[in-house]
């Protein structure tokens, strides 16, 4: 076919399709609607915005899933959140209700509430609780603040799940109304009419209504649920196992929660039909919000057997709204709504009835099949397989593949029962990936040397199984080595992912849902070529659209909302388009239509170039600057390094200097042993200027000597008493093989310990002394008097509290009295035992001295 040229006035526009399917990130129109708009009932609260849907679930949450209610039962769990929806803003956050009143929301009775649910919520530290009354003192009822909510409120932090404003606490309330209210009747208003489950009270009443509710905050648009990824119970299905996840308890107590909630009719389970009758794939439909987004149910049973029938239809996206789900990381769900249309299966194995075979790959997608009989596939016209040693549509060469295979793993292998001539492993392990295989055996792969076949379970540690379930059907394909690999890599991006994440336990689940999407938008497991490559280089690594660390493919990690970065650099090329826009239209007026498109291209282009070129000179410098830093801290370490060094040395010097007390060698001019005997001269001294303070006038310098000798006596005394106590209890053959010095170093020691002791009594004996002196009574009559003075005691002066407080004011007065006179006499003692300084002699008396000492020798020489 020949090529037609395009029309010169036609522009070329950007190409959108490249290798592989995947189309870039890009500004893309908004289609026109293809069919009516459900309009929005105003203060409808089951007509959630994705962004209210998001905050409420997150504050449901931190209250159910908080650490503190870990073993509560679930009407506990469930009047948390209820007097966390009815807590008032202006009354400081705090909720009035009764006791009835609440069980009639939790479906319990009165009984209940007081002796199981308002007990278990005070022990956890949960909730803090006042009886109301009258005028008449009169009970009229409980006055609650949920702690958690109420300390995140005082922190003013808007970020936190339960820092919830005025606006999200009324659409909780008013979401719980409608769920579970009891309903009521207010005077001159219109009534409130009961919630779906009113009627349902009793043993496990309050389960059925925090499920529910937990279910609709995790429910698009369409009303279907976000069914848990993974392997789940085959015995009891996905929709129980999402149920049991959401609640925290079993997928027993799940499934019986589902049937309950399908009984009212709340709930609905829609399974695949199949020709056995078996059940496949099943979906839950939560009735009354498809009813508040005007989805017909039988029209959702319709579409969804249609899209049943196409099973790959699955896995490629989204058939009905196109939204994007939340992340169920606190209770366990990973991964993306995948436009609210992942239909998981409820049994463990969800492909075709087949015959069973040897297992070479687990592919993402079963392959579509027209007619459904087994020998369609084959590529060609067809042709039925021959006898059971007859290659089946296979070339002599091994040369020609299978069609329809979902791996290319699977293109050419043996028969059942022959010895294959080569491995399909070893040429798909030259293309970068191993087949799956059981225990840890050694292969020869490729002609290359001997390698560990892969494990076929994933990492034991629960944060990294977390994360890299979106992957578990690729992962046998990896061997040991890349396995290895893998979980390095997996460690390095969960700790990125804690430093961002305002809570660190949610970094698993956010890689698993990036890692989800990741096989989104690659279309499955089964078009994963390269495994390890795969991995590595595009599912775990962050795709950061702006220069935001907390930037993931334009989704805040931390919010999950959009990147206001992103926004922000959006709008300023859309500013930048704009702008140049009308430059051309003032520069250039009357230009045609696609010269002026061409011209504002064009302008874009050097623009953009221009910005480029700006962006490369800023991280050359920054790059600069950074290695001027670089060797700035090298040569600082250098020098901080040869300072070290030069320390080391002096301290080697002063180190071999003898003592200057007993000439002991290596003791850095002065031992230990002279040390401690400079100590107890300096403690004896003291201890005696700490007697005369009270017991002597410290102007009479006889007076203080005289106590001063008295001390020294007592404490050399005390020394000489506890020496010989010690020599009694030590074998002095012991003493003496411990070295030469052993016995001087033990009795300084021992009077440095002594002398320690004898000051402290000395100090404590002296403020005591000074504070029965007059000046400290004086200040404590003072300090009692000033203190019953108070405004708070003027009215009670005779009270016990009164006098508590004047007594320990007087007490801390004479303290701080006595304190000051000590450290003044001390002083004034220190000053007198200074002895005055000798001022120098004149020149003309210190002249005639000099001249008559005989020289030495060098000074002759030098004269001479």
């Amino acid at each position: 076919m020949s090529a037609v040229a395009a029309p010169a006035t036609e522009l070329p526009r950007p190409r959108t399709e490249f290798a592989g399917g995947t189309s870039r990130r890009r500004l893309r129109s908004v289609p026109a609607q293809a069919g009516p708009v459900v309009p929005l009932e105003l203060g409808n609260p089951l007509q959630l915005s994705k962004t209210m849907r998001t905050r409420l679930l997150a504050a449901v949450r931190a209250l159910v899933s908080a650490p503190a209610l870990a073993g509560a039962s679930d009407g506990a769990r469930l009047a948390s959140v209820v007097l966390t929806a009815k807590a008032k803003v202006r009354d400081d956050y705090q909720a009035k209700i009764w006791a009835a009143e609440l069980g009639r929301w939790l479906g319990v009775s009165q009984s209940t509430v007081a002796h199981t649910v308002l007990p278990e919520l005070r022990a956890a530290g949960f909730l803090g609780s006042n009886v109301a009354t009258n005028a008449f003192g009169h009970a009229t009822g409980l006055e609650c603040w949920v702690i958690p909510m109420y300390r995140a409120q005082q922190a003013g932090d808007r970020r936190h799940a339960l820092a919830l404003s005025r606006s999200e606490l009324a659409v909780l309330l008013s979401l719980c109304e409608v769920l579970f209210g009891p309903g009521w009747a207010p005077k001159d208003k219109a009534p409130i009419p009961a919630g779906l489950l009113a009627g349902r009270t009793g043993r496990g009443a309050a389960t059925d209504r925090l499920g529910l509710l937990l279910m609709v905050l995790t429910t698009g648009s369409a009303g279907w649920l976000q069914l848990c990824p993974g392997s789940v119970d085959t015995d009891r299905g996905r929709p129980a196992a999402t149920v049991a996840r959401l609640l925290g308890c079993s997928a027993a107590a799940g499934a019986k929660v589902l049937k309950r909630l399908q009984e009212h009719g709340v709930a609905e389970v829609v399974r695949k039909e199949t020709g056995s009758g078996l059940n496949a794939q099943s979906r839950v439909r939560l009735v009354p919000v498809a009813k508040a987004h005007g989805v017909a149910v039988r029209e959702a049973r319709r579409v969804a057997k249609s899209v049943f029938s196409d099973l790959a239809s699955t896995a490629s996206g989204d058939l009905e709204t196109g939204e994007t789900g939340e992340a169920l990381g606190a209770t366990g769900i990973e991964g993306p709504e995948q436009g609210e249309m992942a239909g998981l299966a409820d049994l463990a194995a969800s492909a075709q009835h087949h015959a069973l075979h040897a297992s070479v790959v687990t592919p993402a997608v079963p392959p579509q099949l027209s007619g459904g009989f087994s020998g369609e596939g084959r590529e060609g016209e067809g042709r039925r397989p021959g006898r059971a040693c007859v290659r089946e549509d296979q070339a002599a060469d091994g040369e020609t593949t299978v069609a329809g295979s979902g791996s290319p793993v699977a293109e050419v292998g043996p028969l059942r029962g022959e010895k294959p001539t080569k491995s399909p492993v070893d040429e798909q392990e030259q293309a970068g990936t191993i087949a799956a295989g059981a225990g840890a055996r050694l292969t020869v792969v490729g002609g290359r040397k001997t390698q560990q076949q892969g494990r076929s379970e994933l990492p034991a540690d629960l944060d990294l199984r977390v994360a890299l379930t979106p992957v578990s059907w690729l992962w046998p394909n990896l061997n040991r080595w890349q396995q290895d690999r893998v979980v390095e890599a997996a460690k390095v991006e969960l700790a990125q992912l804690r430093n961002v994440l305002e809570w660190a336990g949610q970094a698993p689940s956010v890689l698993a849902s990036r890692l989800a999407s990741r096989l989104e938008e690659t279309g499955g497991e089964a078009l994963v070529t390269r495994p390890y490559g795969w991995i590595t280089r595009r599912g775990l690594v962050r795709r950061p659209s702006c220069s935001d660390v907390r930037c993931d493919d334009g989704v805040r990690l931390d919010t999950g909302a959009d990147c206001d970065n992103c926004a922000n650099v959006l709008h300023l090329r859309r500013a930048w388009r704009v702008r140049i826009a009308a430059e051309v239209d003032q520069e250039l007026p009357g230009l045609e239509t696609d010269a002026r498109y061409r011209e504002i291209e064009a302008r874009l282009r050097r623009h953009a170039e221009t910005e480029a070129a700006d962006l490369v000179a800023r991280q050359a410098e920054a790059q600069q600057r950074a290695e001027r830093g670089a060797a700035a801290r090298a040569e600082a370490e250098a020098q901080a390094a040869i300072e070290q060094e030069c320390a080391a040395a002096e301290a080697a010097v002063r180190q071999a200097v003898a003592c200057e007390d007993c000439g002991r060698e290596r003791s850095a001019g002065l031992c230990e042993t002279c040390d401690h005997r400079r100590q107890t001269e300096v403690l004896i001294g003291e201890s005696g200027l700490l007697a005369a303070t009270w017991s002597a006038d410290p102007t009479d310098q006889v007076a203080v000597a005289a106590v001063a000798a008295e001390v020294r006596t007592a404490i050399e005394d005390a020394i000489a008493a506890s020496w010989a106590q010690f020599q009694q209890i030590t074998d002095p053959a012991a003493l003496e093989a411990a070295g030469p010095d052993a016995v001087e170093d033990a009795a300084a020691h021992n009077a440095l310990l002594t002398a320690e002791s004898a000051a402290a009594e000395y100090r404590h004996e002296a403020l005591v002394m000074l504070g029965r002196s007059k000046a400290a009574q004086a200040e404590a009559r003072k300090a009692y008097a000033t203190e019953l003075a108070k405004p708070w005691h003027q009215a009670l002066p005779d009270s016990d509290d009164a006098q508590r407080a004047a007594t320990e004011a007087a007490a801390r007065a004479q303290t701080r009295t006595a304190e000051h006179l000590l450290a003044v006499r001390l002083e004034q003692l220190h000053t007198q035992a200074r002895p005055e300084p000798v001022p120098p002699a004149p020149w003309a008396q210190r002249l005639p001295e000099l001249a008559a000492r005989p020289l030495d020798g060098e000074a002759l020489e030098v004269i001479a």
